[in-house]
């Protein structure tokens, strides 16, 4: 059967179907649940989560399904040097957003507090919680990290946009690998070279790593339906991830206007912005992202532009001013049917069967 594959042997899973990790408390227990208790595979992202705020999702996980689920994080979580940045470059950036300030109404904040990196210490929660399945973006972890992830039984999973990076991963010695298409929505996790160099599409992206890489592969990005699960195995994926069309669904935690815009016509005009973050990402194109290519320099590292761009967001949100804001989506949310995941889920496994059965037929 076409759901027999590598990945669900390693994962545990009955489907070959994975559901995006959701960073910025857009994932859900309830659709982790969902995912998982359909036979899939759910997904939380917790690089913004605190370790004790970890250990409160994975229990509720835990009691939600007693199938495997996984935990994400981010390998690298800030780009600011010592965490923080010059007087002289924020002042350069409240010039650059200035005019949205004034536009909104709000003041200009102040800058933002040195930021120190968390991922060491959510690290630590993670293998102390052991969720099934444990996967990262932005890098690799440690030898130590991923050595003491095998003993506990966790599988790891690394996220790669280029074949480097996919060669990178297997040295290192992950359980499976991500081939990251620029299709996507959200960001881009590219770590060996600049994300803007670092846009591969999925399909071409998981042929070269099938070339050159035995670890088993996972296809993400501008997949939503059966057939997109079914090409990705037919060009030697083992598994594919879908993010937009889960993050549409009722369980995420996306907030409503966010699904109405990946169900209108908006959401076929997507952008890759490092304007809302510092980091270079995919959402629906924006006037922000619009009015400010190639005015990077000027922009804080990740995670500083999230916290200067939360005031705008806020007020943006609270003055239903939505070309001001970000609402993460892949290029393939024009095709999105469903807004129940466990009917998305139902109809990927339907769609999906009746493509493999007609080739037999």
């Amino acid at each position: 059967m076409w759901y027999q594959t590598k990945a669900t042997e390693i994962l545990g899973i009955q489907y070959p179907i994975l559901q995006g990790p959701f960073g910025g408390n857009l994932s859900s227990v309830q659709l982790v649940s969902t995912v998982s208790n359909a036979g899939g595979l759910g997904g939380y992202g917790a690089y913004t989560l605190s370790p004790q705020e970890i250990i409160e999702v994975d229990r509720r996980i835990k009691a939600a399904t007693n199938k495997p689920y996984n935990i994400n994080l981010w390998v690298s979580d800030t780009d600011a040097v010592d965490g923080t940045i010059s007087d002289e470059q924020f002042s350069r950036s409240q010039q650059l957003f200035k005019p949205y300030f004034d536009e909104l109404g709000i003041e200009l904040p102040e800058k933002p507090a040195p930021f120190k990196t968390r991922f060491e210490n959510q690290v630590e929660v993670i293998l102390h919680q052991r969720p099934p399945v444990f996967s990262f973006m932005f890098g690799t972890p440690s030898a130590d990290i991923l050595e003491q992830s095998k003993k506990l039984g966790i599988v790891t999973i690394g996220a790669a946009t280029t074949l480097d990076e996919a060669i990178a991963l297997e040295a290192a010695g992950v359980d499976m690998i991500i081939a990251s298409g620029f299709e996507a929505g959200g960001h881009r996790p590219s770590f060996l070279a600049p994300a803007e160099s670092s846009t591969v599409g999925t399909f071409v992206l998981l042929q070269l790593i099938k070339e050159k890489v035995k670890t088993p592969v996972i296809a993400a990005g501008g997949i939503a339906n059966g057939k997109g699960v079914a090409a990705a195995l037919a060009l030697g994926a083992d598994a594919a991830q879908i993010g937009t069309a889960f993050l549409a669904t009722d369980e995420s935690n996306a907030t409503a206007v966010h699904k109405q815009m990946l169900f209108s016509d908006a959401a076929k005009y997507t952008t890759l912005s490092r304007a809302f973050t510092g980091r270079l990402g995919r959402g629906i194109t924006s006037r922000i992202a619009k009015d400010l290519v190639h005015q990077e320099k000027d922009f804080l590292p990740f995670p500083l532009q999230t916290q200067f761009m939360a005031h705008i967001r806020k007020a943006a949100i609270e003055q239903e001013k939505w070309d001001m804001i970000l609402f993460w989506g892949g290029q393939i949310a024009p095709v999105l049917k469903h807004k129940k995941a466990a009917e998305l889920m139902h109809a990927l496994i339907e769609e999906t069967t009746a493509y493999f059965e007609n080739l037999k037929a």
